[in-house]
């Protein structure tokens, strides 16, 4: 795959959608979730790169981490299709593209923004349909970050970290985040769109 266009920043928090080619389907059942998650975990591990907050939905996967070196996205990124590419062969005999060559990408700073953007991505299963509330949908960050469940693949970010001392404050100040009325944050597609590919285009 070509690389990012675009420089990225060592240290610069990313939040990173990765779309399903033709917007198709990408997991058909729990074990394809569960393998994704997995996949997520060890290539992050593998290329420096910090999660702090996901959600898988059917057709795209929203992801916000932090890489510890410059250009981390666009290793990441690919060796997430790669891994994910080698199960779905494995278990479907499906040697077609899963995802879309280009992904979109949209830097995080403000500790406003982050913050919005983490409930933006745990809240998008709600604003789809799939759950009632972010707690009820088992595959995003949420139970970990609002709920304390353990989830190995996340680590906290620093400015979540500043909404309180203890673990069981902070995740009772995030958990309020979603109870108060307050700004959404845009889309990542209506904003910058970043991609694998020389002919990308932003994607709604």
């Amino acid at each position: 795959m070509p690389r990012l266009a675009c420089p990225e920043e060592a240290r610069g928090t990313l939040h990173v959608v990765q779309r399903g080619r033709g917007r198709s389907v990408c997991f058909s059942c729990v074990g394809d979730r569960v393998e994704y998650l997995r996949a997520l975990r060890e290539c992050a591990e593998c290329e420096q790169c910090a999660v702090h907050a996901y959600a898988l939905m059917g057709n795209h996967v929203h992801l916000l981490f932090t890489p510890a070196r410059a250009a981390g996205a666009a290793r990441l990124m690919p060796a997430i299709v790669k891994r994910y590419a080698r199960h779905v062969a494995t278990a479907y005999g499906h040697t077609d593209p899963v995802w879309e060559e280009a992904y979109d990408a949209s830097p995080v700073h403000a500790r406003r923004h982050l913050l919005a953007c983490m409930r933006y991505i745990e809240e998008n299963p709600v604003r789809a349909g799939l759950a009632p509330h972010p707690g009820a949908y088992p595959w995003s960050s949420y139970r970990a970050n609002a709920l304390g469940e353990d989830d190995a693949l996340l680590t906290p970010h620093p400015h979540y970290c500043s909404l309180a001392r203890s673990p069981d404050a902070r995740r009772a100040a995030y958990a309020a985040l979603f109870a108060r009325a307050g700004d959404g944050v845009t889309p990542v597609s209506r904003r910058l769109s970043l991609s694998l590919s020389p002919r990308a285009r932003s994607r709604s």
